[in-house]
């Protein structure tokens, strides 16, 4: 276990360093889904597809290390599997907007069920309960 002086130093800074890129990798995905929706080429050039992991590279990165900081267990914090779960949704959803969906408006549904799930993971992130804005 991290001692309490490293915890209290490196948490405020990662927590912050966590919703940052959890910002700007949401933002990349809605700034190329709209792209893709809009019928532009841009967002399948190797610059925007790259940046996208780059960014959710670091942003696991850091929720792995506030995990390891804080002892956090997704099979003992049930709100963090849900989280856990609901990022496999996420990606899968967005795959389909920006690619997979072989229709305008298919790929029009994926995006925005893929931001309605962030929408949710975000309040599960808030609330520390499975059911985010959904809990009692």
């Amino acid at each position: 276990m991290p001692a309490p002086e490293l915890i209290a130093a490196l948490y405020p800074w990662l927590r912050h360093l966590h919703i940052t890129l959890v910002v700007l990798s949401v933002s990349v995905f809605a700034v190329r889904g709209l792209g893709v929706l809009a019928g532009q080429a841009w967002p399948m050039r190797a610059l925007a597809r790259g940046l996208s992991p780059v960014i959710d590279s670091l942003l696991l990165l850091a929720g792995a290390t506030l995990w390891w900081l804080l002892q956090l267990n997704p099979w003992h914090n049930h709100w963090l599997g849900a989280k856990l779960v609901l990022l496999v949704v996420y990606i899968v959803l967005g795959s389909f907007a920006l690619k997979r969906a072989p229709t305008r408006t298919g790929k029009a549904l994926a995006f925005v069920a893929a931001l309605s799930v962030v929408g949710l993971m975000a309040s599960i992130a808030t609330a520390h309960h499975p059911l985010g804005m959904f809990s009692p």
